[in-house]
């Protein structure tokens, strides 16, 4: 059962926790080994708030309406940074990914692990109050779309960052 939240306009816990996600997730970014170059780790940075949005403006509009975010069923200006706790997670998905040799059916693997891990945090959203689900929206069907995001970033990285080894005939 999720904790249900009132609506608030004070700053409180759901404020003081995306701050802490920003300031981590980037934290961590910044004492990882650079791997990227300053394009590379821009375009991953901006994937995660570009995507929170996209869906957000999917799922959480009419017509389907399904969850709020933030203090109040309309967007604030601190809604819109709190898009910027997801920055870090695109560029550390695909910064492990590397690190780690992933390849093959491991990837699929490490999509499933890593959506289970953007379960939880979406859970630990619900508990302080950044996401109200309503109209019957259950954590469970944010599933897919995790996988689906964390498959297309990983697509993009593929096709269009991926440095290919030099073939030396």
């Amino acid at each position: 059962m999720m904790t249900h939240h009132p609506y608030d306009h004070h700053f409180n816990g759901n404020e003081w926790f995306v701050i802490g996600m920003i300031i981590g997730g980037l934290g961590l970014i910044y004492f990882l080994p650079k791997m990227y170059p300053l394009l590379t780790t821009l375009f991953f940075l901006l994937m995660g708030p570009y995507l929170g949005l996209v869906f957000d403006h999917t799922l959480a509009v009419l017509p389907l309406d399904l969850y709020d975010v933030g203090d109040s069923p309309g967007y604030s200006l601190f809604d819109l940074l709190s898009y910027t706790m997801y920055a870090p997670f695109g560029y550390i998905f695909i910064y492990f990914y590397e690190k780690l040799y992933i390849k093959g059916q491991a990837t699929v693997i490490y999509i499933i692990i890593w959506s289970l891990m953007a379960i939880l945090l979406e859970w630990m959203c619900v508990k302080v109050g950044i996401f109200r689900y309503k109209n019957g929206y259950k954590l469970f069907y944010s599933i897919p779309v995790y996988f689906f995001v964390e498959s297309l970033l990983l697509l993009l990285y593929l096709k269009f960052f991926k440095i290919k080894p030099r073939n030396h005939n």
